[in-house]
């Protein structure tokens, strides 16, 4: 191989290695959702919507197969916003309420309704800031819960991303392990590039071949 063509090569291989490295921390990247209660991740369906930035939500009421499900069952708004429950008709008689203690906002839509197209709606204000566990009564025992979480001040989580099958926190370097890995990676190719560039400069062939020039 001669030089010239060694070194376009050995150019083109950091560059594919850099843009694998920029790959892979694309893929690494996280969502953030609210840290939810037990209670509400717990609940049928568990579907999430970050509606964040919209005036007008709707929540169907008795949602999926059995109807005893709130969709979304977790669901992020900014204050201001009007969210309409609306009942689907199926899976019997539903009400809409916060459970005791379970947070700012004051959910009741009254008694159970089993009538489809029936709606409830609740204005989002400044003090329903924070995160609010609401459900079903008379199917709160089969897991008809939901989550409403309500302005920027929340806790939160890091939430899916890139599974690399290993933990994704270390605490004594306090980053994920993939993002070591993918600098590792960029860093062996670096140095291997830089070997071979060595050899070819100082003797005019690859590592490979032996020391000395053209036979």
């Amino acid at each position: 191989m001669k030089r010239r063509e060694f070194v376009r090569t050995a150019g083109g291989t950091t560059a594919a290695v850099a843009a694998s490295a920029g790959v892979s921390g694309t893929a690494a990247a996280q969502e953030v959702q609210p840290e939810w209660p037990s209670g509400v991740t717990s609940g049928n369906l568990g579907s999430y919507r970050d509606a964040r930035g919209e005036s007008e939500v709707t929540v169907s009421v008795g949602a999926g197969d059995s109807g005893l499900a709130f969709d979304p069952t977790q669901l992020w708004v900014d204050p201001g916003t009007t969210i309409t429950w609306e009942w689907t008709g199926s899976g019997g008689a539903h009400n809409v309420q916060t459970v005791e203690d379970g947070g700012p906002a004051s959910l009741d839509s009254g008694d159970p309704v089993d009538e489809e197209g029936y709606t409830y709606e609740y204005e989002v204000t400044e003090e329903d800031a924070g995160i609010t566990h609401y459900h079903c009564v008379p199917h709160t025992a089969v897991g008809m819960h939901a989550g409403l979480a309500v302005g920027e001040d929340v806790p939160t989580v890091e939430t899916g991303g890139a599974n690399t099958g290993w933990p994704e926190d270390i605490a004594d370097v306090g980053m994920p392990i993939h993002a070591h890995w993918v600098g590792l990676s960029a860093g062996f190719g670096i140095v291997l590039t830089m070997v071979f560039t060595f050899y070819m400069l100082k003797y005019g062939e690859s590592a490979h071949t032996g020391h000395g020039g053209s036979r």
